[in-house]
């Protein structure tokens, strides 16, 4: 899995112009991605694409998961059990619903908030793993 990371001490290889960013994207696509916010449960334009091809980052365009990582979890946000590649994401520890911890997922360009990452649910994928990320917060470019 890939490293987690202090937010504060992470040197992100693509620097958002969040003024350009936020004039080009829907008002929550913005917010999840620059404030780490999350759509409504089963109401994100992914959670249930069977569509093939390539997840990228809406802010940069990183891609970070593939449709064949994709499966239906019934949490209510598209579903993955694997990023493209271990450096496509970095990893946070998240204490927002604490004493609950989370792992946050984001963008390894640009920093943008993707979702969580949660292990050892039982879900029959490869890497016991649910990478639980936002519509909003990905393009999908089909192959």
């Amino acid at each position: 899995m890939s490293k987690i990371i202090n937010p504060d001490g992470e040197d992100f290889k693509i620097k958002i112009d969040e003024k350009k960013l936020q004039e080009t994207l829907d008002p929550l696509s913005y917010d999840v991605l620059r404030n780490g916010a999350t759509e409504r449960p089963f109401t994100g334009e992914y959670t249930d694409s069977e569509t093939v091809g390539s997840y990228r980052c809406k802010a940069c365009g990183n891609e970070l998961f593939k449709s064949e990582t994709k499966f239906h979890s019934g949490c209510g946000w598209p579903s993955f059990y694997a990023p493209t590649k271990d450096d496509a994401v970095v990893l946070i520890e998240d204490r927002s619903l604490s004493p609950r911890v989370r792992t946050e997922v984001r963008c390894a360009n640009c920093g943008s908030h993707l979702g969580h990452v949660f292990e050892g649910e039982g879900y029959g994928v490869p890497t016991d793993q649910r990478w639980c990320i936002n519509s909003v917060a990905l393009v999908l470019e089909p192959k």
